[in-house]
């Protein structure tokens, strides 16, 4: 298969080096499902553009839903107080379904933002969708930079959890670094919370894999792979506990089942891996993992399963989501149990 490009991060780099040299622009489109990295650099920009005490007068707020060109005019004009810059943030305003007159008046804005202002369009509730034939997206490219906070790289993920940790008087080691975010996701905006209360939990300097166990909150794909992974040791109670803790959490049956299908699609994919002789790294890009440690743990649960169980643990989900979805009014958590249950009796080494 053809190898998968990576993201473009070219005006993300550029933005930090703006930032590192104190040289910020004029007007920023910042997108992106990284939050927390975006909200930590707006906040930077902030200091670093507006005098302490001095920012109720020189930073301007809006609500994209709240916002005209008139009153956006009107801000970028406002002269700065006792403070080189002003900075104005507009957030969640959706600049290409705007009508054309507007588009054309905000396209003379753009194009003609004075040196004191700082316009920064946030987007974070709605996604940021140019349209390259506009004129508008040609005045956003020529005065500005879109800058895309997306979800960080393996290894720089782990060093700002070691970061984070160490700020608590913390220290993990790299390996459960990677089980954390394999655990709770890769997003910072959720680790960051998890990571407060681990290192709250944790007696000693050092984070074990238990003080994770015992206070982080799984994401659903895990917690899948946990069950399947009681199923892979022969403990079906632990499978079967796991499956009516996630129900009881009035999880839906067909949201489950479709994290299930998942799962087991990307084991059969590993266990059709180990097969023809391919290692981890074929299975993280066959699935677009962005690392590889999800996918060693996938590599490691199929040597526990053999190539038909794996094939027929994907049939019997497919035929599962058939009968949920049908209108014989099939009990959607019966099904969900009887399907682990079949596949915990058929499991086999």
């Amino acid at each position: 298969m053809p190898p998968k490009s990576k993201a473009d991060r070219t005006g993300y780099q550029t933005f930090k080096k703006d930032l590192a040299s104190g040289s910020i622009g004029r007007l920023y489109i910042f997108c992106g499902e990284e939050a927390y990295l975006r909200d930590h650099y707006l906040g930077r920009m902030k200091k670093m553009l507006l005098p302490a005490g001095m920012e109720q007068f020189n930073c301007h707020i809006f609500q994209g839903r709240d916002l005209n060109v008139s009153t956006l005019s009107h801000a970028v004009d406002t002269l700065p107080m006792m403070s080189g810059r002003t900075m104005v943030v507009v957030s969640d305003y959706d600049l290409y379904k705007a009508p054309a007159d507007t588009r054309d008046a905000l396209t003379a804005l753009l194009s003609q933002l004075p040196d004191y202002c700082c316009l920064v369009f946030v987007y974070d509730v709605i996604e940021y969708r140019p349209d390259a034939r506009t004129r508008l997206a040609a005045a956003i490219k020529e005065h500005g930079s879109v800058v895309k906070f997306q979800r960080q790289e393996q290894g720089d993920l782990v060093d700002w959890i070691h970061r984070r940790f160490r700020a608590l008087d913390r220290e993990i080691d790299s390996r459960d670094a990677q089980y954390l975010i394999f655990l709770c996701g890769d997003l910072m905006n959720g680790l960051i919370s998890e990571i407060g209360k681990i290192g709250a939990y944790a007696k000693g300097r050092r984070v074990t894999r238990e003080d994770i166990d015992a206070v982080a909150v799984a994401q659903l794909d895990a917690v899948v792979f946990q069950m399947t992974d009681a199923i892979a040791r022969n403990d079906f109670d632990r499978a079967a506990a796991v499956l009516g803790e996630l129900l009881q959490m009035q999880e839906p049956p067909i949201k489950l089942l479709a994290a299930m299908g998942k799962h087991f699609r990307q084991l059969y994919s590993a266990r059709l891996a180990l097969e023809y002789g391919k290692k981890a790294g074929y299975v993280a890009e066959l699935w677009s993992m962005r690392s590889a440690y999800p996918a060693e743990k996938l590599m490691d649960a199929a040597r526990r399963f053999s190539l038909p169980w794996c094939r027929n643990a994907v049939i019997r989900c497919a035929q599962t989501d058939l009968a949920m979805k049908s209108v014989t009014g099939a009990d959607a958590k019966q099904l969900l149990v009887s399907l682990l249950l079949e596949l915990a009796q058929e499991r086999t080494v």
